[in-house]
């Protein structure tokens, strides 16, 4: 049996229906319009390189170098004809196929020395800082090269002369003869912040023009050398060597000199010079084509938590002085092997490359003030900066004449230090280690090192030394300022027994 409604019934049910079915299409149209929203603001919040490339692509450029080399032929050794073997066989008329011709012989047979020929070396990058045709690379870009020909956007060739060239901070200016040129503004680079978006330009494999982009991923990133790096993840590869690192307002923020790599090739990680220092070292090559810097004549170190805690230094900061050159600035100021330099110049030395920095920038002649830690105190001296020059070598301690009086601390044997070697290496006291076991040889003490001091004792016989060693707390480890040939440390030894 059918069931039979009114029709105002069906009317309402009509008229619930498109009710929802309106609700629904609004729910969807505003869901729609909630997921869609997000996604917009995050398309228009990336950033547009392409004003930056249309005004700075035409002060980057293509460098490329050749080098003098030996005429002689590749794949054999000077001067060898690799057409001999066929010679022997069909004789000395024999002619190589294509119509190459041998080798040219020289008096009684002999083939005359290869003449030198010039071949390219490499190709790299760089960027006009004025319009005049002054220009940066990188040092490595340009060094030992013959000939240096710079290719501009618009595909004139120049040939470029070294004004000067830096290998500690692979810093180059060179210059064509050329006017009108498009160059690039200099950036801030204390301003620059991790997670900012920069950009590169430069020729990877001799691919002029090629535009890359990234963020800055570190700054001050320390690899040893000379100067803190930026470490961005912008793609950078052989031949973008010397080319610019650029803001999102198109200044120079850095040159691009190397990238962190297992392949050879970009795997994230590529390291720029800062322009603020670039610029410093492109100033004194351009005035005198070398670059000055200061020097203290100190051998330093980094000062571990270990170490600090020993010598009482409230933080593990500064520059552990392991070796004072003799008759330099910091000997004739007062400075020893194992002091801390916490400032110069009243700037303070946060990490231990801080110091070669300042002190490298320091105009020579300067009378500058240092604050050293020395034995649980600060104390203040005045180094005269010098310039710099090549550190010289000193000889490892010879071993000890005679063995008058020995003591077994710290699991090593030590004896007093010979007269004759104190004389040589400017110390007083001391004692020399014969053998070595643990805990002094897990910390890396050596036979033949020699212990100056013990935390703020300094130490000048066996005898004294085990009786410092034996009044102090065994629960700390104590800090020992170790003499390994020419240069000083502090070692952090566990005395727990």
């Amino acid at each position: 049996m059918k069931t039979q409604y009114p029709s105002s019934l069906y009317q309402s049910a009509g008229r619930m229906r498109q009710v929802a079915l309106t609700f629904m299409l609004a729910v969807v149209v505003a869901f729609g319009a909630g997921v869609q929203m997000p996604v917009q603001a995050r398309t228009s919040s990336l950033p547009d390189f392409t004003t930056i490339v249309e005004k700075s692509e035409a002060a980057v450029v293509n460098i490329r170098t050749t080098a003098k080399v030996s005429g002689a032929r590749q794949g054999g050794g000077q001067g060898q004809d690799p057409y001999e073997l066929f010679r022997h066989f069909f004789g000395p008329d024999f002619q190589p196929p294509g119509g190459a011709k041998p080798p040219q012989q020289g008096p009684r047979g002999r083939r005359a020395e290869p003449e030198e020929r010039s071949v390219p070396r490499g190709v790299g990058s760089g960027f006009f800082i004025s319009a005049d045709g002054y220009l940066l690379t990188n040092h490595h870009v340009v060094a030992d090269a013959t000939d240096i020909f710079v290719t501009l956007t618009d595909g004139r060739e120049f040939k470029a002369k070294v004004i000067g060239s830096d290998q500690r901070t692979d810093v180059a200016l060179l210059k064509i003869e050329a006017k009108g040129m498009v160059s690039l503004p200099i950036g801030n680079t204390k301003s620059l912040k991790k997670g900012q978006w920069v950009m590169a330009i430069g020729s990877p494999f001799g691919l002029e023009s090629t535009v890359t982009s990234g963020i800055i991923s570190a700054l001050g990133r320390e690899t040893g050398d000379y100067l803190p790096f930026i470490q961005t993840d912008v793609a950078v590869n052989p031949g973008n060597s010397g080319g610019p690192l650029l803001n999102l307002e198109g200044e120079v923020v850095g040159i691009n000199a190397q990238i962190i790599s297992r392949s050879g090739g970009f795997m994230g990680i590529s390291l720029a010079i800062p322009i603020d220092e670039a610029m410093r070292v492109a100033d004194q090559l351009r005035a005198s084509g070398k670059v000055t810097r200061g020097r203290i004549g100190v051998q330093i170190g980094e000062v571990s938590k270990e170490v600090a805690q020993a010598i009482g230094l409230p933080k593990a900061e500064g520059a552990l002085v392991s070796g004072v050159e003799p008759d330099a600035p910091a000997d004739k100021a007062g400075v020893q092997p194992g002091d801390v330099i916490l400032k110069f110049d009243g700037k303070p030395i946060t990490r231990w490359s801080d110091l070669p920095r300042l002190v490298g920038s320091t105009k020579p002649g300067t009378s500058a003030p240092l604050e050293v830690w020395r034995k649980g105190k600060l104390v203040n001296l005045k180094v005269s900066v010098a310039e710099i020059k090549a550190e010289k070598t000193a000889e490892a301690p010879a071993a000890p004449k005679a063995v008058e009086t020995q003591k077994v601390v710290l699991g090593m044997t030590v004896v007093p230090v010979a007269a004759d070697v104190q004389k040589k290496l400017r110390i007083k006291g001391g004692v020399q280690v014969t053998t070595v076991g643990a805990p002094a040889s897990t910390a890396g003490i050596v036979e033949g090192d020699i212990i100056l001091a013990a935390n703020d004792s300094d130490i000048t016989s066996p005898d004294q030394f085990a009786k410092v060693i034996d009044g102090l707390d065994a629960s700390r480890p104590v800090g020992l300022m170790v003499r390994s040939g020419d240069q000083t440390r502090w070692v952090a030894v566990s005395t727990a027994k």
